[in-house]
Order: C-alpha cells, then sequence, then structure tokens
C-alpha cells in the first residue's frame, strides 16, 4: 500500500479494510492481531480521498493514545501529515490552536468531548473517526457525545470501531453498532480462516484445585454468616433475588437511593446496614476461596481496625460475631505457621517448570487484586532466575500501591528487555497497551467476562507458541466464573452473527429502495 512503511498488511487485514474504505465498521479481532494497521490504512485511504481533511483516533487512556500515535509515526513517512496528542495536560486554548493545523489527532475521549462542548472547533473537515476500545461505546462514555457531533457535522463521515470483544449480550452490542452508526461488523478469531496460518499454537491447560479441609472449615463458618444476613434481608421483603455480588450492590444501592428521597423507616435503614455486611462477607468469602490467606487476613484485620475506630455501628456488629472471630484467627495461625492458598504452591510449580523448560520465559499473571499481585510477585522472586514486578493501574490505594504512567512504561521496558521476566498485573495490562508477547498467560483466577477473557488470553500465542493456563479452585465461584466466561464467548459469536444478518438486511432495503 502506498505511503505503509516498514510493514506488510496480512491477508485479513487487507479484507476487512476493503469493509471498512465502504462502510462504517465495527472490527472485532483479538489483541494482538493489527488491529491498528487496520485504521492505519484506512486513514491512508480517507486522506488521499479528501485531501486536507483531519483524523481523529480516540482511546482510553493517554497512554494507549500515545501508543497509537507512535505505531502511526513508525509506519508513515514523515512528511505524511501533522500528527498530534492531545491530553488533559495540553490546556484547551492550546488545543484549540493545534487543531487547526493538525492533519491526524490522537486524543483521549474526555479532551474532545470538553472542546466540543466549549465549541473551540468542530469536526465538520474530519474524515475520519476511530473509536479504540469501542466495547466502552455504551451509555453516557464519551465516545457516545463525539460520535453523535461527527455525524452531525462531518462532510465526509466514516466511523472505525476497534475491540478484541464487544461483550456477550446482543442488546449492548446493539446499542455500540446504534452509536456508532455501524453498518458492517467484520470479526475474527484466532481460529478464523484467515487468521490462522499468521498464529502459533496455543496450549490450554486446566488445573483444578482442592480447597484444603481447614479452608472448608473457615468457608462454612462464613457461610452460615452470610446466609443469617440474606434470610434478614428476605425476611425485610427487600431481597427477592439470588444473592450474588452484583445483586446485592444493585440492593445497596436502591436502597441508599430511597433513604435520599426521604424513605427513612427503620426496616429501610437497617436493610441498608444488614445488605452492606453482607456484601462484606461475600467479599472475604472470594479472597478465602480463589485468592491468598494473607489478603484475606488483611481484609479481615480493616475490618476490625474500622470498627475500632467506630466507623460503623453494622462493622461493630459483624466482627463481634463468633464466626467472623474464629475465620480471623484461623487465618492468622495459618500465617504464622506459613501456610497459603494451595494456588500460590501451584503457580511456584508452574513457574519452575516454565523456567526450566525455557531459561528465555516471559510470563504474565492476572489476578483481580492487587493484593494479591503483591502477595504473588512476592512469593515468585523467590524462585531462582525469577525477576517478577507488581504492574498495576495509577489509581493510588491506602497503601498507594498505583503505578504513575512513567512507572508502567518503565516496566513494560524493563519487561521488554528482560529485565524482568514475570509481570503479576491485574486489568491494566488486558487492555491494549503495547506489551510484549508472553511464552505464557496465567490466570490465577477465572473472570465471568468474555471480553476480558479474550483480552488476557490474547498476549500469547502470536509469534511464538503460547500456553494458558487457568487456576480453579474446586466447588468455588471459580469454577462457575470459568463456565460463565466460555458461555459468555459463545454468546457473543452468536449475537454478532444475529446481528450481521440484521445489517445486511438493512442494506438490502436500503438498496431495494434506490432502484
Amino acid at each position: 500500500m502506498k505511503f505503509l512503511e516498514k510493514i506488510t498488511p496480512r491477508e485479513y487485514q487487507q479484507k476487512i479494510l476493503e469493509t471498512c474504505v465502504q462502510k462504517n465498521c465495527l472490527v472485532v479481532l483479538p489483541t494482538g492481531l493489527g488491529k491498528t494497521l487496520i485504521a492505519l490504512m484506512l486513514t491512508i485511504q480517507r486522506m488521499e480521498k479528501f485531501p486536507g481533511e483531519k483524523v481523529v483516533f480516540l482511546a482510553p487512556t493517554k497512554p494507549l493514545a500515545q501508543q497509537h500515535l507512535d505505531f502511526f509515526e513508525k509506519h508513515l513517512p514523515e512528511l505524511f501529515g501533522d500528527m498530534q496528542l492531545f491530553t488533559g495536560m495540553v490546556k484547551s486554548e492550546k488545543r484549540k490552536e493545534i487543531w487547526q493545523t493538525a492533519d491526524i489527532v490522537f486524543s483521549t475521549p474526555q479532551c474532545v468531548a470538553n472542546d466540543l462542548r466549549k465549541n473551540l472547533y468542530d469536526l465538520k473537515d474530519v474524515c475520519l473517526l476511530v473509536e479504540d476500545e469501542a466495547h466502552r461505546c455504551i451509555k453516557s462514555y464519551d465516545y457516545n457525545h463525539i460520535s453523535q457531533k461527527y455525524q452531525e457535522q462531518s462532510i465526509h463521515p466514516r466511523i472505525l470501531g476497534l475491540t478484541a470483544s464487544p461483550g456477550s449480550e446482543a442488546h449492548k452490542i446493539k446499542e455500540i453498532c446504534k452509536n456508532l452508526s455501524i453498518e458492517e461488523v467484520e470479526l475474527r478469531t484466532r481460529y478464523s480462516k484467515d487468521v490462522k496460518p499468521y498464529l502459533q499454537p496455543l496450549k490450554f491447560e486446566k488445573i483444578m484445585i482442592d480447597l484444603p479441609v481447614e479452608f472448608i472449615k473457615i468457608q462454612d463458618a462464613l457461610l452460615n454468616l452470610f446466609n443469617s444476613y440474606i434470610s434478614e434481608l428476605r425476611n425485610r421483603k427487600v431481597l427477592w433475588t439470588a444473592p450474588t455480588k452484583t445483586k446485592l450492590i444493585e440492593l445497596q444501592k436502591k436502597l441508599q437511593l430511597s433513604l435520599m428521597k426521604g424513605n427513612r423507616s427503620w426496616n429501610q435503614m437497617l436493610a441498608i446496614s444488614i445488605c452492606a455486611q453482607a456484601i462484606k462477607i461475600h467479599h472475604a468469602l472470594e479472597l478465602l476461596e480463589t485468592q491468598t490467606i494473607s489478603g484475606f487476613n488483611k481484609y479481615l484485620k480493616g475490618l476490625f481496625n474500622q470498627a475500632i475506630k467506630k466507623q460503623s455501628k453494622g462493622v461493630i456488629r459483624l466482627v463481634a460475631k463468633p464466626e467472623f472471630n474464629y475465620a480471623f484467627a484461623k487465618s492468622k495461625e495459618f500465617l504464622t505457621k506459613g501456610r497459603e492458598h494451595p494456588k500460590i504452591l501451584e503457580l511456584t510449580k508452574i513457574i519452575e517448570k516454565e523456567k526450566l523448560e525455557n531459561k528465555d520465559i516471559k510470563i504474565i499473571i492476572f489476578t483481580q487484586f492487587r493484593e494479591t499481585a503483591k502477595t504473588l510477585a512476592k512469593k515468585i522472586n523467590k524462585i531462582k532466575g525469577i525477576k517478577a514486578k507488581v504492574f498495576v493501574g495509577q489509581a493510588k490505594k491506602e497503601d498507594g500501591s498505583g503505578l504513575s504512567q512513567k512507572e508502567q512504561k518503565q516496566i513494560i521496558e524493563d519487561f521488554s528487555s528482560r529485565k524482568i521476566n514475570v509481570l503479576c498485573a491485574t486489568c491494566i495490562a488486558e487492555e491494549g497497551l503495547d506489551i510484549p508477547e508472553v511464552n505464557v498467560v496465567v490466570f490465577y483466577e477465572p473472570i465471568p467476562s468474555a471480553i476480558r477473557t479474550i483480552q488476557r488470553a490474547g498476549r500469547t500465542a502470536r509469534l511464538m507458541e503460547g500456553k494458558l493456563i487457568i487456576l480453579i479452585t474446586k466447588k468455588t465461584r471459580d469454577e462457575a466464573y470459568f463456565y460463565i466466561s466460555k458461555a459468555k464467548e459463545k454468546r457473543m459469536h452468536s449475537a454478532i452473527d444475529s446481528i450481521k444478518k440484521h445489517l445486511s438486511k438493512k442494506e438490502i432495503k436500503f438498496q431495494e429502495k434506490l432502484k
């Protein structure tokens, strides 16, 4: 392709591009399979067709927007066009000035949305709008405001949505397509005929782990406590559904909203307190069953501290319960004896084995919780030849565990240059960031999300053989979450198929009208 430097498009990228040239398109392609190159090729095509018009490339975070800018600069001639990065660090008046001369703008959605609301510029001369991580294009996210303004203002509109997975719920995928005026969906998986030749084999291993008898005793004690709270919520006629974490959080919000509206009945106020304690026990059970004993113990200790400071009457009552005290005492005893969750022992065995088979190993371990990531890094750093680092988001917690963008960038560079060979990462490593390909991806726990599962798995088996290992504690939420994410992925594929058929019917009707 004209202007493209130092890269050759793959057959499936060319095929997808052909669709994107003709129609507003949602491209669903797993992490690492070259969505940005499709956006780059479409940028070239649109700017050639409409000289003097701009391209706007949106990404949810500054590092991701910077990454796309770097990719474009690497693969386009120096004089192709003026490329600029918009972030909150650049004052809005300065952005207004830069907008006048820029050819390609890379930005977070917040910047452009705020500028449009202030009427600092319009999107009249934008011939292509790219929205990366397009699964975020729902509800009131700024992507939607920009898309709406773009469709109203642009003389030559063309929209490209990029995502590894739009989710599994048909109504949400339809909402994304509606918000971006999508006319075609291009879906590929690692098993698609035209993708398969470019990828290396992916070995999958599911490791089932028994919860020790002593852990089960703590689990039973906490379940008794949890069920007593749930019974009380049912008796107070406020809970009618299954007591999942999501449903309990929804109930808590609903009750608090009712309270704010003036419903200060005694039943209502007690129900709010009971619901809050039920959520805390639910979280404690999750830590016990699927995470680490140190994280579980730290969480219970935190509740004791809240009670000492008299922050909540409900917490004071909770920590006085014999079941709670039993769980806390046992977790302290385990830590004194050096006992941890059996997943940690299994994980160290996996890493030792992989290191033995390949001295240049690169591994990402994904986990839901920062506390778990810290514990895992500490444990596996004791393995000879292993240098592990925690890789988490920016948000600073009480323990100061957040990483600045500069620190995140440094860790990725150290991982690329093999100064680090294991990343213990939370969700920050799932979406978009240019993390080098790894030999092994380990899920410390399964997650009930098709989007996040696909993003995590996409970190391996691209240019070299890869392995995906999932640790599952038997008879816990781990098993349920594993099967939920599998079912959601299937639902995603069938939902996209039905939406594609719906879009093609709309096109046929439109063509019939033209005749």
